[in-house]
């Protein structure tokens, strides 16, 4: 498809349990503490690591920390250009026609007359030479869709004004059906092929190029182009039933009791004051899912309520079974038509697995791997429930409605050893760690975060910070929107959002924003500005200096601000978890960053989905090593350092059970993979458990603690309609993100802030976005271009999840 539709951002499974925690919670030097607040105040923002920096790199450095940890620094550097232009609003991330809501059609507009020009020029290539053209013009023609597409996606979601979101959803509703138009159009599909097909055409083409037009062939294939017209419409009737079902799956997912009733005194060891609040004339009224269910399973004494408990909570709604069944067998019905086996195949035909088989041969190898750990995990359990003076229901074994209550014994007593969990944060302010990681960027990439004061207009909330990434060598390569701090109505999930993505802009399309700045001097300036619409350019040293449009990112977290709000003196203090959330948007940022291409449909994220969390993944590594942490983590009163032995402990808690967690992603994996196999062609329509009957087998092969008969939590498996045959992705960066960062950044001490390390990291993964095979990319960073790892399929996909998940 000429528009690659990225959905929703992934939200990966260690980030929804992040989310969840949090909603619960009501070059090191060695200093000594610098005395009262107001004395370190003086001379903290002067604190820096050995550095032979300049003295404007020095100044960007300090502002970068205050323009987050201070409120009031921050309103005198937003309003320095509050005059800019005369007052009048820039637009949306400098967009110029986004000054108003009815700009956003006039950018759709515009924007659809020069889809249409490219189309009918693609339409009409009879010379080779206009065959070379194909790729980079279809790659033109999906950008053009992705400028609106993906900004006005992301401006619904976001802005506060409801005329800005409607007119945004205008916009996208435009351009979202004339992409539909395009993803039928056979005759872009031919004209495609043709040139795919001549050698004097195919022979001059950039590796890039040849990517780009091999994967809007395919796109074009899974959309059916080249079907029959009564499968063509068959096919679209099935995938708007798979979207309407999936949609309805996800929305209604239910326990099929919510309730359960109990005697309060069944509840013996849950919090009392909560078992009140659920209590009317001795009887409790327990939801069965969320929260309660959850702290129930965790402190509840009794083990016969705990059993009763945890068979409603893992008890899905016998409707909601049967539209998962639904939505399972009509994926697999279109895998068939579109002549695939499975939905699986269909689905990792273009990911770095390439089949179902190899994907089940990483998931057994990883599962083989983790078996020693979870056996031991689960051994401490079982000596904890024989020591239980309470316990007399089955004493020798661990059933399933043990594991959290004894887990959570566990975990109890090792904090009971450490300090406080609120501890960390007095180190880790917003603004020291957003320092800490443009000091970590610098001396692995030699990149910074500098602050720029935004333009009237540019951004949809006041407290929306404006990042420029600048590189050593190439200048200035990224815009990073940074909205960090929560608010009422605002998502609370992070997210990492690619507004525009990078690439090379033609000499074609400067003549054509020449004419078009000639004809709207209101508008633009200059054709450079025309030619993006007014955001960021740049000429690429790298590309004989190229224009390129800058990759435009907006990160997205829900950070609460301190006791007494923005008219705090006290910064915003980060949770460890938050710290680590934030790192691994980062990572997904970075990976955006470096990765600019020429072409923009490999750009950055735009990769496969199972190698497109490794850099998040990976950054998660550097939030806690000794070395990075002394590049910022400092006490927000003292200037003490912090003590990464602190973080140690605090790790060593958190990685307590890690056992466990991997195998129920291993098994979430498997069942994904079964469920989107071609058994679900054997189902019939009125048929009822048959996803339960392969939900059991799954757990029955390859769970450490057996699942009871009767449960079907299959049902609040949200991920599958997002995620279909791709939930194994997460996992499976885990391990490469693993090996990396043992092999890379932990050769030699110091090797988190190495620029040797960084630098190899840098051009064999960040710089090709997805113009190079992912396997190529590893094999690379790992110095093992010949071997396994560079060829891919089955037999890495095997090593991979020989590495293990670790740390």
């Amino acid at each position: 498809m000429l528009k690659r539709l990225q959905g929703r951002p992934w939200t990966c499974p260690q980030c929804i349990r992040q989310q969840q925690r949090a909603s619960r919670r009501c070059l090191v030097t060695s200093s000594n503490a610098r005395g009262s607040a107001a004395t370190a105040a003086a001379v903290s923002d002067d604190y820096h690591p050995a550095s032979n920096a300049s003295t404007s790199i020095n100044h960007d450095d300090r502002t970068l920390r205050q323009i987050f940890d201070s409120p009031s620094f921050w309103k005198d550097f937003s309003a320095k250009n509050k005059y800019h232009h005369g007052g009048r609003s820039a637009g949306l991330f400098q967009n110029r026609y986004l000054t108003r809501p009815e700009g956003f059609q006039v950018f759709a507009d515009v924007t659809l007359q020069k889809c249409k020009r490219i189309v009918a020029r693609v339409l009409a290539y009879e010379s080779v030479e206009d065959y070379k053209k194909a790729a980079k013009d279809l790659d033109r023609l999906s950008d053009l869709l992705c400028r609106v597409i993906d900004l006005s996606d992301f401006v619904r979601s976001v802005h506060p004004d409801p005329r800005v979101q409607a007119a945004a959803n205008e916009a996208y509703g435009t351009m979202f059906e004339y992409m539909n138009v395009l993803n039928t159009t056979t005759g872009l599909n031919d004209q495609l092929k043709r040139a795919s097909k001549m050698p004097e055409v195919y022979s001059t083409w950039s590796e890039e190029e040849k990517t780009v037009a091999a994967i809007l062939e395919k796109d074009f294939s899974k959309s059916a182009i080249d079907l029959a017209e009564n499968e063509r419409q068959a096919f679209v009737d099935i995938s708007n039933e798979i979207v309407q079902v999936g949609t309805d799956f996800v929305d209604n997912m239910a326990a099929a009791s919510p309730y359960l009733k109990l005697e309060s005194t069944r509840l013996n060891g849950m919090d009392p004051m909560f078992v009140r609040s659920m209590t009317r004339w001795g009887n409790t009224s327990l939801p069965t899912v969320g929260m309660p269910a959850t702290l129930a399973l965790r402190t509840v004494e009794d083990a016969d309520t705990r059993r009763e408990i945890y068979m409603a909570n893992r008890t899905s709604d016998q409707q909601n079974l049967h539209r998962l069944e639904q939505l399972l067998k009509r994926r697999a019905e279109l895998a068939k038509l579109s002549g695939y086996e499975s939905f699986a195949h269909m689905t990792l035909a273009d990911k770095m697995a390439k089949t179902p088989e190899a994907v089940t041969s990483f998931l057994e190898a990883l599962s083989a791997d983790n078996a020693p750990r979870v056996k031991r995990e689960m051994q401490e359990l079982l000596e904890l429930k024989k020591s239980d003076a309470r316990s007399n229901n089955f004493p020798t074994d661990l059933n399933a409605w043990d594991r959290d209550y004894y887990t959570a014994q566990l975990l109890s007593n090792e904090r009971s050893k450490a300090r406080a969990p609120d501890f960390l944060s007095a180190y880790l302010s917003l603004g020291t760690v957003m320092q800490g990681l443009s000091r970590l960027f610098h001396r692995l990439y030699g990149l910074r975060l500098v602050p720029r004061e935004p333009l009237p207009g540019e951004t949809w909330n006041q407290d929306v910070r404006r990042l420029d990434v600048i590189d050593d060598n190439e200048g200035h390569i990224a815009v990073i929107y940074c909205d960090l701090f929560e608010r009422s109505g605002k998502s609370p999930n992070p997210a990492h959002f690619t507004l525009r993505c990078s690439r090379r802009i033609s000499d074609e399309e400067m003549q054509e924003a020449a004419e078009m700045s000639s004809q709207t001097n209101a508008l633009f300036g200059t054709a450079q500005e025309a030619a993006n619409d007014g955001l960021a350019t740049h000429f690429n040293p790298r590309d004989g200096n190229a224009l390129y449009q800058l990759p435009t990112i907006a990160l997205i977290c829900d950070f609460a601000l301190p006791p007494g709000g923005q008219q705090s003196n006290r910064p915003t203090l980060l949770t460890f978890r938050e710290l680590t959330t934030l790192f691994h948007e980062m990572g997904h940022a970075l990976h955006s960053i470096c990765g600019r291409t020429a072409l923009q449909n490999v750009s950055g994220t735009r990769c496969a989905t199972d190698f497109a969390e490794l850099p998040s993944v990976l950054m998660e590594n550097f939030a806690s090593a000794p070395e990075v942490l002394g590049l910022y983590a400092r006490h927000w009163e003292t200037d003490a350092p912090l003590d990464p032995e602190r973080v140690r402990e605090r790790l060593e808690i958190d990685r307590r059970m890690a056992g466990a967690e991997i195998e129920s992603q291993v098994l979430l994996g498997m069942l994904d993979q079964q469920y989107h196999s071609s058994l679900p062609l054997s189902w019939t329509d009125g048929e009822h458990g048959a996803s339960t009957k392969l939900y059991h087998n799954v757990w029955n092969k390859y769970s450490s603690v057996p699942e009871p008969a009767g449960t079907s939590w299959q049902g609040f498996f949200g991920h599958l309609f997002g995620y279909g045959a791709t939930y194994y992705s997460y996992l499976f960066d885990r391990a490469i993100a693993g090996k990396v960062w043992r092999d890379v950044f932990q050769r030699q001490r110091g090797g988190a802030i190495d620029p040797e390390a960084g630098g190899l990291f840098r051009e064999e993964m960040l710089r090709w976005g997805g113009g190079r095979d992912g396997w190529r990319c590893v094999a690379g960073a790992l110095r093992d271009k010949d071997g396994v790892l560079a060829e891919g399929g089955k037999g890495a996909m095997k090593d991979v999840g020989r590495w293990g998940v670790h740390g």
